[in-house]
């Protein structure tokens, strides 16, 4: 796949900076949901650049200081479990994906967002189903959304150890729905999720497929 495809249609129609935009987080029980927007130089090299759900963690930590090496602009931003619970997981998205914007230091003359939903930034934008693995700038956006928020969630480890959310980052695993059921949730945990059904569930019982997400 030519990652550069999309960028190079746009570039020939007269855009100069490019933006990929993504999140990470949308699935979790606890924590908040990250989003990125990156620029890249036109046709910039990285090696090994793709889907951050295809890169193992290692890879993903090694191309994340790339990125931010190579990038022309960048920002990250998140929106937490309580912006989470006092809208919803895609409003809080948007509102994370905007703040990512938001931070560039070059405006942007189109964003390109992974998906098939418009988040409303004042910006043009191109919605692009799986961009994540078609797009070099989305690619780029969805490791240092994924990667930042992997790091914060670790971080939070820190002061919630008994969750374990160094090892399962805030998904619904087997082993957070064991501590769930061990401790109940915590402040972080999103309240608009079901969690009840979930962590009172007896071990061994049958539970949902956990959200299939970055």
């Amino acid at each position: 796949m030519d990652l550069w495809e999309i960028e190079r249609g746009l570039a020939a129609g007269g855009y100069n900076s490019i933006c990929g935009v993504d999140e990470a987080g949308r699935g979790p029980l606890a924590g908040p949901v990250f989003a990125a927007a990156v620029i890249l130089p036109f046709g910039v090299r990285i090696e090994g650049l793709n889907d951050s759900k295809k890169l193992s963690e290692t890879v993903r930590e090694r191309l994340y200081g790339i990125i931010i090496s190579k990038a022309t602009a960048f920002g990250v931003a998140s929106a937490d479990h309580t912006e989470i619970d006092n809208s919803n997981i895609l409003r809080a998205t948007f509102l994370a994906m905007g703040r990512a914007v938001g931070k560039l230091a070059v405006k942007p003359d189109i964003i390109l967002v992974d998906g098939n939903r418009d988040p409303g930034i004042n910006v043009r934008s191109l919605c692009v189903i799986g961009g994540d693995g078609k797009s070099a700038s989305i690619a780029a956006a969805s490791i240092l959304a994924k990667v930042s928020r992997d790091r914060y969630m670790t971080e939070l480890a820190a002061k919630y150890p008994q969750y374990g959310f160094e090892r399962h980052k805030g998904y619904g695993t087997k082993l957070h729905y064991e501590k769930l059921r061990e401790f109940g949730p915590s402040e972080v945990h999103r309240t608009t999720f079901d969690l009840k059904i979930e962590y009172e569930a007896e071990p061994g019982g049958k539970s949902r497929k956990p959200p299939q997400d970055k």
